[in-house]
């Protein structure tokens, strides 16, 4: 588990500190010398070239023949944004003063969700704002709708014990993620610590390390701690769909090892790795994955997405309702039946 903190903490801090120093021997402005850093860097250190059949060799030789001494910076750029897009990778980016190259994964099938139709014919003048969560009662007061849309909004203990609290003589609970584009994953264990009653183990992280493709560090365990104040125990239907990424993709993984949590909705979008970066001897900075989440029985399917427990798709001839909230209801109080 230390070493995953530590992994964590990298990964936050590559995503949030730019300029990285480079030692001073290395630095150069010549394309050919970036070039084989970063194809080398992804090299020992990408953790999908198995999964993916990705040939790093055959994309070397392609995008290396592009190069010539004299190209503009923004010729370069657009070299190393080719290259680094061959990954298929949403944790994907490169970085100059002039450019940013992000990678975006399409998403595999229409939205399954509509704001409007939650508000106007669920929410209403019902709804609260607390933080980062917009929360409200449904089907009689029975349930409670919970709807986080970034991991990357912060939040405090007390604000969520104060949804808990007003909550918690519900049926059950809907914590809707869908269109949740991730964001930082120490905010994973602080919701999930909510709906644990005793350390509980949900997944595991594997990271590259050797020169081989498929060399992997040992398996190092995602244990969720209880919080140490208000939990809730009953049920807790968790609405995905392909537009729940990354951060999401790993709590939804997690939810497998839960329970009490079931996930309601489609397949998440994906984005099971744990990013890291480096700086370029010309300054530019990047960002790739570097390590695996796999679920209990050691199955990788994370990077491709954690399909739903139940599959509910949005029907988008009738906007007066969420076929995904809806299903969620009928489980809740089909349980408490």
């Amino acid at each position: 588990m230390r070493k995953l903190l530590i992994i964590l903490i990298v990964v936050i801090v590559s995503q949030s500190c730019e300029k990285i120093l480079f030692e001073k021997d290395l630095a150069s402005t010549n394309p050919y010398d970036n070039f084989d850093y970063l194809w080398d860097e992804v090299d020992r250190k990408y953790s999908y070239f198995e999964l993916k059949n990705i040939d790093w060799n055959d994309i070397k030789t392609t995008y290396r023949a592009k190069l010539f001494d004299g190209m503009s910076e923004d010729s370069l750029f657009n070299v190393l944004k080719a290259m680094l897009f061959e990954l298929r990778d949403d944790h994907t980016n490169l970085i100059s003063p002039f450019n940013i190259a992000i990678y975006y994964v399409e998403l595999q099938s229409p939205p399954n969700i509509f704001a409007r139709t939650i508000q106007d014919y669920y929410l209403k003048d019902n709804v609260y704002y607390t933080g980062p969560f917009i929360h409200a009662f449904l089907a009689n007061n029975r349930v409670g709708y919970i709807s986080y849309s970034s991991f990357m909004n912060s939040f405090s203990d007390e604000q969520l014990d104060f949804i808990l609290n007003r909550y918690k003589d519900t049926d059950g609970l809907i914590l809707d993620l869908r269109m949740n584009g991730g964001g930082s994953l120490f905010i994973v264990p602080q919701i999930l610590g909510r709906f644990v009653e005793t350390n509980t183990t949900v997944c595991y992280f594997i990271t590259r390390n050797g020169r081989n493709h498929n060399d992997f560090s040992d398996k190092e365990s995602f244990v969720i701690t209880p919080h140490d104040g208000i939990r809730y125990k009953k049920p807790v239907m968790v609405l995905i769909d392909r537009g729940s990424y990354s951060a999401t993709t790993h709590f939804a993984l997690a939810t497998k090892a839960l329970p009490n949590m079931v996930l309601v909705g489609d397949t998440t979008g994906g984005g099971g790795g744990l990013p890291n970066g480096g700086q370029l001897p010309n300054g530019w900075t990047y960002r790739f994955s570097i390590g695996q989440a796999l679920d209990l029985e050691g199955k990788n399917y994370a990077e491709d997405g954690v399909p739903p427990d139940i599959v509910a798709q949005f029907d988008w001839s009738d906007l007066t309702k969420d076929e995904i909230i809806d299903r969620a209801i009928e489980e809740i109080i089909a349980v408490d039946n």
